[in-house]
This record gives structure tokens, sequence and C-alpha cells, in this order.
């Protein structure tokens, strides 16, 4: 039995072949009534659209590319969810890429991207991207910065005030009683921990309280984390921080681990508290304080800033507005930082 074509679909909506093309292709120039026909016949065709075919006509791809750091961390992979539902709305396809944090391996995705001719690329990175960015924006692939805050007004950027975040989370431990701080993470050139670190300082400072002592890691791992909690764990109690903030959830859960299995009492003698607030977070034995980076729309405002970008191509927003949204993120307090003091 021969596949269903567009001319079935029309005849069976009882609609213009021009109709389904443009319901296929410009879903906001039909009209609600018709586009429920539209579909309903679609469902019961079980018709595909050819993406090829219509890439073809149109001279363009169906094809956005996301290019991700780091698929140990469940935040990422929520993300991804979040944009692949996103973008598969609007009519498109996600091309996924990870790049371990690997500078070689993001270079060779990015060009994998252009040689497929995607339309756009959303890119999370720890490395200094934005002039490889520009230079693609250039040949006339856009892109929108996922993850941190862009330099550059031309640069689409959907980011977290990670300097308010860290700063939340010095205040919370400050305030339950701690005064020995420490953070916990790395590389410090990566600027979304470079901020966290920040923050806390700026909370330290404001209290009159010593610096966080700085425990800098080269990766942000459960692995890395129950090290260094087993570290901490060793310390006599006198040279151990009562209250230690963490780069990321991972790192705080494998620290929270290695505390306890060192009969450290959390939060009794360290008060400890994430970031990201990911899914294991609030499952964990004694459950985790974090500081929440996740928004509802942070996806779909990546893949909404994206097509924004694809509009306008290379020149400024007609509006005037710089296409940077920074969303302020929450502390979620919970067992691991509630302390009698």
């Amino acid at each position: 039995m021969s596949r269903p074509g567009i001319r079935q679909v029309a005849a069976h909506a009882g609609v213009a072949v021009g109709t389904v093309s443009a319901y296929l292709n410009h879903p906001d120039r039909v009209s609600p009534e018709r586009a429920g026909r539209i579909a309903a016949a679609i469902d019961e065709l079980g018709f595909v659209p050819s993406s090829a075919g219509r890439q073809l006509r149109l001279g363009v791809s169906s094809l956005i590319g996301y290019l991700s750091p780091d698929v140990s961390n469940p935040r990422f992979s929520e993300l991804a969810q979040e944009v692949e539902y996103r973008a598969e709305r609007l009519g498109m396809t996600v091309f996924f890429a990870h790049s371990h944090g690997d500078r070689e391996r993001e270079d060779a995705y990015l060009e994998a991207f252009e040689q497929r001719q995607v339309r756009g690329i959303l890119v999370s990175s720890f490395q200094p991207i934005e002039a490889r960015l520009a230079a693609m924006r250039e040949r006339g692939t856009p892109s929108v910065l996922v993850g941190r805050r862009a330099c550059d007004d031309l640069q689409p950027s959907v980011s977290i005030d990670d300097v308010s975040g860290g700063r939340q989370a010095g205040e919370h431990l400050i305030a339950n009683g701690c005064r020995r701080l420490a953070f916990v993470g790395g590389p410090l050139p990566v600027q979304q921990v470079a901020d966290r670190l920040d923050g806390m300082r700026t909370a330290a400072v404001a209290a009159s309280v010593d610096a966080p002592e700085v425990i800098e890691v080269a990766e942000r791992s459960i692995a890395v984390g129950r090290a260094v909690g087993a570290a901490l764990a060793a310390r006599p109690a006198t040279q151990r921080p009562d209250g230690v903030f963490a780069a990321n959830d991972v790192l705080a859960l494998g620290l929270l681990q290695a505390l306890v299995a060192g009969g450290v009492s959390v939060p009794g003698e360290v008060a400890l508290v994430g970031y990201d607030d990911n899914e294991f977070a609030e499952a964990s034995l004694i459950p985790l304080t974090s500081v929440r980076a996740r928004h509802d729309d942070f996806g779909a405002a990546a893949v909404d800033l994206l097509f924004e970008a694809i509009e306008h191509g290379r020149g400024p927003r007609a509006d005037g507005a710089t296409a940077q949204r920074v969303y302020e993120p929450e502390l979620i307090v919970r067992e691991s930082s509630r302390r009698a003091h």
C-alpha cells in the first residue's frame, strides 16, 4: 500500500492542496478550523511530511543543532528534553551532540552543524566561544548561548544570574550560624563557577565573615565530590568548614555521602548547599538544599530566541533590544542546611 500524500490529506480534510502546504510550512496562516481538519486527516491517514522534500522546495533545513558539554549532569538532560519538545512544536528536529567539555570535540561538532546547514545552533559551553559563534553568524548560521550571559549584544543568550545564586547560598549558610565557609567547584576559569564563588564572597563580605575557603576541583562529578568530602571528614572538627557551598548538585551529593560515611553530621557539623536543584536533590537520604537554576520556560526561551535570530539574520532586532534573557535563581531550603544555632 502506497504512503498517503498531500493530495490525499487535502481531499480527506476537504481543503485545497495549497492549504495543506501552508499548514505544514506556515501553520499561523491557516484558520484554526481548517488546521483542526487537516491535523485530523493527517492522524487518520498516517501521513508523514517529507522533510527532505520540504527542504529542497524551501531551500532551508528543518534541523537545529544543540551542543551540550556534560551528559553526566542531570540538568543538561532536562534541558535537552525541554529544547526537543519546544522545537517539535515549531516543526523542527533537533540534532544533539555532546562535547564532554573538550574544545576539539566542540569545534568539530560546530563544523559538522554548519556542513549540515542547520537553521541555527543552541550552544552550552564552558569554553570561550563567542568569537567562534560570531564568525558562524557572519556566515549565516545564528546561535543562542545557553547557560551563561553573552558579552556581545549581538549574541543571543539565555542564562541564570549565578552571582545572585552564589550570594543566596552564602547568605543562607551565614544565617544558619555558619562562620567557616568553603566553596567547592571548578575549574575556576569557567564563568558560571567563578560567578557562583563571587556571589558567596559577596555574602561573606556583607556579613563581616571570613572569606570562604576555595577548594578547586578539575571536574564537577560525584566521584570528585566524594573525594573532597572524605578529605574534609578527615580534618579535625575545628579545621573543617561548617558551611559548604558546592558548585553543582552532583558535587554536593558526593560530598554528602562521604561526610556522612566519615562520621560527620550533616547539617549539625557541616551545613551543605548545592546548585541546580536536580531531580536527585530532594530524593537524597538527607534532602539537599540547592539553588534552583531551573525554570519551566528556560529551554523554550532558548529555542524561541534562536527562531528570532533566524528571522532577523545578522542584523539587530527591529525593536533595538538585545536578545539576552537572564533568569533569577531561587534557593530551595531542605534538611542538609537546616541547623539549630
